[in-house]
């Protein structure tokens, strides 16, 4: 029944914490990075398969919620996000899209999901690097919401192996550091 509860909880976050940065995005006040959002996209259907072909159960729910979010923010990033991003970034997406052909030919969960991990990590890059010079650009709502889902997640999981819960324990140290950005630099501009 707690294990219940919490996947409820942690839903809400995904719903809620979305909303509000879907929200934000519409009204200009937010810019995500559309070569993020992308991978990401990619990256969260990949885990909530790899989760619930090793034993997940009700935790991969929440990401199941949060990829549809993921999806829709993908989109409208195309319209609303982050322009001209610098040449750098793209590299770095071509190395996350290069990263998925070592997936397709091992069909393996756990595997696949060290693998979209890792793209996931390379994925972020290009996010964390233009939210550090332009904090603005994000909210910490939906990082720090992500923080304690994914702390929720790890503690509804069915199983407990690497293709459950690496790609939550990734989630929680990048979303961290893009919370601390986000609230160190802002400060830091205040100041100066």
């Amino acid at each position: 029944m707690i294990k219940i509860i919490l996947v409820v909880i942690a839903s809400l976050l995904a719903i809620v914490g979305n909303i509000h940065y879907l929200r934000d995005v519409i009204k200009g006040r937010v810019k995500p990075h559309p070569y993020t959002w992308f991978i990401w996209t990619i990256v969260s259907c990949v885990v909530f398969f790899g989760q619930v072909a090793k034993g997940a159960g009700i935790g991969a729910i929440p990401t199941a919620f949060a990829e549809v979010f993921t999806v829709i923010i993908f989109l409208y990033s195309l319209k609303y996000g982050f322009k001209n991003p610098p040449r750098i970034d793209k590299y770095f997406l071509a190395l996350a899209l290069l990263g998925l052909i070592p997936w397709f030919i091992t069909k393996d969960p756990t595997i696949s999901v060290i693998i979209v991990v890792l793209i996931d990590l390379v994925a972020f890059v290009p996010t964390l690097h233009k939210t550090y010079f332009h904090s603005q650009s994000e909210t910490p709502v939906l990082y720090g919401s992500n923080v304690l889902r994914h702390s929720l997640i790890i503690s509804t999981l069915g199983a407990y192996n690497i293709a459950t819960m690496l790609h939550s324990i990734s989630m929680i140290i990048t979303n961290s550091i893009m919370v601390i950005f986000m609230k160190t630099r802002k400060y830091k501009k205040v100041d100066a």
